[in-house]
């Protein structure tokens, strides 16, 4: 009887949302993918790529279960009884202001990761750029030989961004 109670909660929550609409809930589970918010009896799926709008490592780095949450719906699925949920949705994206008021200029940036690509250098709290392996010191590909290590403050210029791919390109600065 209770199992019958909760599910017809449930299937209420569920057909009462409407994408757009804003709601609290709590993270009830965390998951490599995203995290589960419950929003009146119902699970909906906050993925990762709608936690912020920054780069995440790990989710539990953004959110933890029993965190209360407030959440965009992004989309409901009646026939599969889902919902995606987004927490990103509520503030806005930071990259067109860094391009408005950054792009040609020299900031100060730290290291945060240094791949064979390159190294990853966070530019402001909610902005990482990529200065290619050709661009830094020693022109080579091996991490360990890199003029940069990870936590150094380095200038940088922004020499490009990509809003659609969401990229920032760096130069090292003497």
């Amino acid at each position: 009887m209770a199992e019958t109670s909760r599910e017809q909660v449930r299937r209420a929550t569920l057909e009462g949302l409407k994408a757009g609409q804003i709601c609290k809930g709590v993270v009830s589970a965390i998951e490599p993918f995203g995290a589960f918010v419950d929003i009146g009896g119902l699970d909906g799926l906050v993925s990762v790529a709608e936690l912020t709008w920054t780069h995440v490592e790990a989710v539990s780095d953004i959110v933890e279960i029993g965190q209360e949450v407030t959440v965009v719906v992004l989309d409901v699925d009646l026939d599969r009884e889902r919902c995606a949920l987004s927490l990103k949705a509520l503030h806005a994206d930071p990259l067109p202001e860094f391009a408005r008021t950054q792009l040609g200029c020299v900031v100060i940036g730290r290291v945060e990761k240094l791949v064979k690509i390159g190294a990853f250098v966070r530019v402001n709290e909610h902005c990482v750029g990529l200065v290619p392996w050709p661009d830094l010191a020693g022109r080579t590909t091996d991490p360990s030989e890199s003029a940069v290590q990870v936590g150094d403050e380095v200038a940088v210029e922004v020499v490009a961004i990509n809003l659609v791919k969401r990229r920032i390109l760096l130069s090292l600065r003497p």
